[in-house]
């Protein structure tokens, strides 16, 4: 195939948004998790590759991460608007893949308004039991205060073990890999991604009220070879979310093989709407 065209987008505050566009279709805009952006994301592109074949995909880097920029002070709405950009960018309406923490800031433009079509999401990290510990009340908290002490490479461990449990030792491996500098030039953007969570990793069941107002069909999308609490969140999603479906990806876990999900998102999205 040939290589994506890139372009940057602005944003209603200002923030240049930088995307790269893969293929000539339908408009599928790709919304990274934790850490991801372009340049960053093998598997990520990997996958808009082999979506090109149907859709126009856009895969961009969100406020402060990669190539876009970033304008404080932060908040949720903003990066609701630069998805709005990205799509505005892409046609005026698109549908939406949202990946990990990606899946809710999806599920909030949806409700804001964007023009979303169809909407997929892959394991947003939402606890609802006890099937793992909550995140702590003060992990924001600790964020913050690590950033005004620029310790990012602290900001990158605590995530790690906090959030998604790894090991210590497995941590301080990866903090001593050619991967840490990646993942420390955007540790701020943690903070951006915890605000997204807040009131869903607390292992209670998820408030009725935020996404009431989302009618765009839905997948909601796992791993089978995931932990437990990754697989009752999205059943919990599904079932809040008054249009959607749920599936689950044989043997596959949060590191998803793209050429596994790719069919999955490709056969959602080419299935007619039913009316009424």
């Amino acid at each position: 195939m040939q290589d994506p065209t890139t372009t940057a987008v602005s944003s209603a505050d200002g923030t240049a948004i930088t995307f790269d566009r893969y293929g000539d279709g339908p408009a599928l805009v790709l919304v990274g998790g934790a850490f991801q952006y372009r340049a960053s994301d093998p598997p990520t592109v990997e996958l808009a590759k082999l979506l090109a074949s149907d859709f126009s995909v856009f895969h961009y880097d969100r406020r402060g991460r990669g190539d876009s920029s970033d304008t404080p002070p932060y908040a949720i709405e903003r990066e609701i608007e630069d998805l709005s950009a990205v799509i505005d960018g892409a046609g005026g309406s698109a549908a939406v893949l949202g990946n990990s923490s990606g899946a809710l800031l999806a599920l909030d433009a949806a409700a804001a308004g964007t023009r979303i079509e169809k909407i997929a999401l892959y394991e947003a990290p939402v606890i609802v039991d006890d099937s793992r510990p909550p995140v702590p009340a003060d992990y924001l908290e600790r964020l913050t205060q690590l950033l005004a002490a620029n310790q990012r490479r602290e900001m990158v461990e605590l995530f790690m073990t906090t959030v998604i449990g790894l090991p210590a030792e497995m941590v301080g491996g990866i903090l001593q890999s050619p991967m840490a500098p990646g993942f420390e030039a955007v540790a701020h953007t943690l903070i951006y991604d915890g605000l997204i969570m807040a009131g869903t990793q607390d292992g209670k069941p998820l408030a009725g009220d935020r996404w009431s107002r989302v009618s765009t069909p839905t997948l909601v999308i796992d791993g089978s070879a995931s932990d437990t609490w990754v697989h009752t969140g999205a059943d919990e999603l599904a079932r809040l979310l008054s249009n959607a479906q749920r599936r689950s990806l044989e043997g596959q876990t949060h590191a998803v093989a793209a050429a596994v999900l790719a069919p999955a998102v490709r056969e959602f999205l080419a299935t007619p709407v039913a009316n009424g």
